[in-house]
């Protein structure tokens, strides 16, 4: 943890140079409040240090985080773990919508930060809110060996939800619930990059499509997110209660692989 103390302390050295900078042009003496993103910036520095050791991966050079800081805008989200590490802080201990008072870990994601395949859910159960891993019960059993089948590894792969805390009774996301989350999921594929991602049934399909046609037709028809190519299929929960449908998944999924294949990340 030294090493990120030290880019801490760099960080917040930062700012106060561009504080003491706006004192010298007489920017100082006005009684308000401390403004939004004032009070984000310093609250995203107390998730970094509150977050356990395993999670925080090193951060992006302090420097350029002060002068995004200093434009007044978004802070700049470096690619990988180090993205990866803010936008974690910056999901803190999350309250944002209801589903905070019934869980008991927040599921952020798993995997390779620098994936080019990235796997998307709609939220956790009962074993993940327990483990804080996304897709580790019997889904996940099942979507591991999706994986595996595509000739990948899951630690090869990104994986995540739509949203990170368990629905009571695993019972649907609500409209709000997903909007609490979705800026979160946003800045996940944002940081990661990946070259493909497969959206596993209708709410990630739903979220990351802006379409609201049923999974059964979805399903299959490749749709783009931001310019990244999306392949909507049945979730593996799904796939676990109608086994049916599974050729029809793994069709999609070799829709998949050859698309990576001719970007030629596969």
């Amino acid at each position: 943890m030294e090493d990120l103390a030290g880019e801490l302390r760099a960080l917040a050295a930062g700012i106060r140079t561009h504080l003491e900078a706006r004192a010298r042009a007489g920017l100082v003496g006005v009684s308000r409040a401390p403004s939004p993103r004032g009070q984000r910036v310093e609250q995203v520095q107390a998730n970094v240090a509150a977050l356990p050791a395993e999670a925080v991966q090193p951060l992006t050079d302090p420097a350029a985080l002060e002068e995004s800081f200093a434009a007044d805008s978004e802070p700049i989200l470096p690619h990988a773990g180090h993205g990866l590490t803010l936008v974690r802080a910056e999901l803190g201990d999350c309250q944002r919508c209801k589903l905070a008072k019934g869980r008991r870990h927040i599921v952020f994601g798993t995997g390779n930060p620098e994936a080019h395949l990235m796997f998307v859910g709609e939220g956790p159960g009962a074993d993940e809110d327990m483990q804080g891993e996304p897709f580790v019960g019997a889904a996940g059993q099942l979507l591991t060996k999706m994986i595996q089948a595509m000739q990948l590894a899951r630690d090869e792969v990104y994986i995540c939800n739509v949203i990170k805390c368990r629905p009571p009774g695993n019972r649907d996301p609500e409209p709000d619930e997903v909007a609490a989350c979705e800026p979160f999921l946003k800045k996940q594929i944002a940081v990661v990059q990946p070259r493909v991602i497969v959206a596993l049934g209708k709410f990630a399909a739903h979220v990351l499509t802006g379409e609201r046609t049923p999974i059964t037709r979805l399903r299959g028809n490749l749709k783009h997110y931001q310019g990244i190519p999306v392949m909507p299929t049945y979730h593996p929960a799904y796939l676990l209660r109608d086994e049916s449908r599974k050729r029809e998944a793994w069709h999609d999924l070799k829709e998949v692989m050859a698309l990576l294949k001719h970007m030629g990340a596969g």
